[in-house]
């Protein structure tokens, strides 16, 4: 079997690995870069309409966000994830797109004065609702196949609500070859979800590496800390902006509110408001209210069994219009406001921070990982200046960060996680890290007997039962471009026709043998169409 590596090799986002065994061609994940771009994510190497289906591992973006490009480009496959992402892509897929054609309405507005050429979205509502119709929802811990040859079983890798790592059992011949993907493994000892689950046997681990170099701070009182951070803000008359991932980490975050509500921790501001500004989050926070709970940790379930909704937070106050946001920061009564994105690039939270950086009353607290690059990023590394909207904004607010509040493991984490194996790997490819972590864990698992290599975007193996072997290097060519700008951010127009042709030929194949009837009717309107276009 052949393993092509496409994106998130040596960079963090934009998740997508090429399976090419049995006879079928499939993907692992397949998502958007984010932040800044240092290795170009690769072109698929062959047509959308050539992938027979697609797995995926979580419903963030990374791992998800191209999926309607791709169906946009002729893919008609099935879409194989647990029950909780195919109903979190249902909303975040949507919201994507709806970001894509807000960003292109927004430049053709601005190109129309200087006579730019018009920009498509890189792809629209539609595009997103066609795709969700593909996916197929599975239960974890159920083996399933996939096609004669390929089976399949997700396991719960607490990372996020319905996040998974996927084994794989490939048989070509008489053999068959165990392939496991991590996802992205999950911190230990999070609110609400359970913690991962290790697997016993494989033969090649495709395994994420974002902190493969570091450990979290030690586990803090998260309610202490947050509490505390309250009392000082409010008590300086300012509000505590949070932005935050409106698919995991808000709901943790109401979690800790509730709870800092409950025991009075606060003082002196009494029900302090809570905003919850994004419509994204809000419908995520009820599916994870209307979740089964053996989806949960202990803790969160028992709080179920005594009637308490575990992220039901007193005074919450949701805003779902662009009115609604706005009226936010006219009130200047000191509260706690949530919104998306959490690193952010995107989103209502640029308002939030247009309104609130400036003053000195105020804290942004940061509550997640935050990717080389993005403005999150900047104001953690102490940037003294942002420009927001075309308008330069002094920091003045406090910045803070909830260190050791992490969706990911720690390098601990992740070698607890491979360790687990009863036997080690062929292989281990290290995958999903910044260009030097993923270096670093590759020297420490070569440390702990492991043999591993850390692919770059374009590299190709071919894997079985004898070995590993490469057959391509990836592009090792570093590009310092943020991702979202020039034309790698999307298919242009032409490569969307060179798919949808590669598709036509697929289609013909497909239809060898069929009564001539039907295949001189189907050549007559190719030659038609041909003929309009030959020119």
């Amino acid at each position: 079997m052949k393993i092509t590596f496409l994106g998130a090799n040596h960079e963090v986002t934009g998740s997508c690995t090429l399976v090419e065994a049995a006879g079928r061609r499939f993907l692992v994940d397949h998502g958007m870069e984010q932040g800044r771009n240092v290795y170009e994510n690769q072109p698929l190497p062959v047509a959308p309409g050539e992938i027979d289906f697609v797995l995926v591992t979580h419903a963030h973006i990374d791992h998800t966000g191209l999926l309607p490009l791709l169906v946009r480009n002729g893919f008609r496959g099935r879409i194989y994830a647990t029950s909780p992402t195919v109903k979190l892509c249902g909303i975040m897929l949507r919201d994507s797109a709806h970001i894509q054609e807000f960003e292109a309405e927004w430049k053709n507005r601005k190109g129309k004065r200087s006579g730019a050429e018009p920009v498509e979205p890189m792809y629209t509502i539609p595009d997103a609702e066609a795709a969700i119709r593909l996916f197929l929802g599975v239960d974890y811990d159920h083996r399933i196949t996939l096609a004669p040859g390929i089976e399949a079983r997700f396991v719960d890798v607490g990372h996020l609500l319905g996040s998974a790592s996927i084994e794989l059992w490939i048989t070509e011949g008489d053999t068959t070859t165990k392939l496991v993907f991590s996802g992205d493994i999950g911190n230990t000892d999070q609110p609400i979800l359970k913690d991962p689950i290790y697997i016993q046997q494989a033969d090649y681990v495709f395994m994420e590496s974002t902190y493969g170099d570091r450990l979290h701070d030690p586990r803090p009182d998260y309610v202490a800390q947050l509490a505390e951070i309250l009392q000082r803000t409010f008590d300086r008359g300012g509000n505590v902006v949070i932005p935050s991932f409106a698919v995991g980490r808000t709901q943790e975050m109401l979690y800790f509110l509730r709870e800092i509500k409950e025991k009075g921790l606060v003082k002196g501001h009494g029900n302090f408001p809570v905003y919850v500004d994004s419509p994204l989050a809000i419908e995520a926070t009820h599916i994870f209210q209307g979740t089964d709970p053996d989806c949960f940790d202990q803790q969160t379930r028992e709080l179920l069994d005594q009637g308490i909704d575990p992220i039901g937070v007193p005074g919450l106050r949701v805003s779902v219009t662009s009115d609604d946001s706005r009226m936010i920061n006219a009130d200047r009564v000191p509260k706690v406001i949530l919104s998306a994105s959490g690193m952010c690039e995107a989103g209502r939270i640029r308002h939030h921070l247009k309104h609130n950086l400036w003053r000195p009353e105020c804290t942004i607290l940061f509550v997640g990982f935050q990717a080389v690059g993005t403005l999150g990023r900047n104001l953690i590394d102490g940037a003294a200046m942002v420009k927001l909207f075309g308008e330069t904004i002094e920091v003045k607010a406090e910045i803070c960060q909830l260190t050791g509040m992490s969706g990911h493991a720690d390098r601990d984490g992740l070698l607890r996680w491979v360790n687990a194996f009863a036997e080690k790997p062929k292989r281990v490819f290290v995958i999903h890290g910044e260009d030097e972590t993923e270096d670093r864990f590759v020297e420490t698992l070569t440390g702990e007997g492991f043999t591993a290599c850390a692919p770059y975007n374009g590299a190709q193996w071919a894997i079985g039962a004898e070995g590993a072997v490469c057959l391509q290097e990836g592009n090792r060519i570093r590009i310092e471009q943020r991702s979202g700008e020039g034309p790698s951010r999307a298919s242009t127009v032409f490569q969307r026709l060179v798919s949808a042709g590669k598709r036509l030929l697929r289609v013909i194949e497909n239809n060898e043998g069929g009564a001539n009837k039907d295949l001189a009717k189907f050549a007559d309107q190719i030659n038609a169409l041909c003929d309009k276009w030959d020119r």
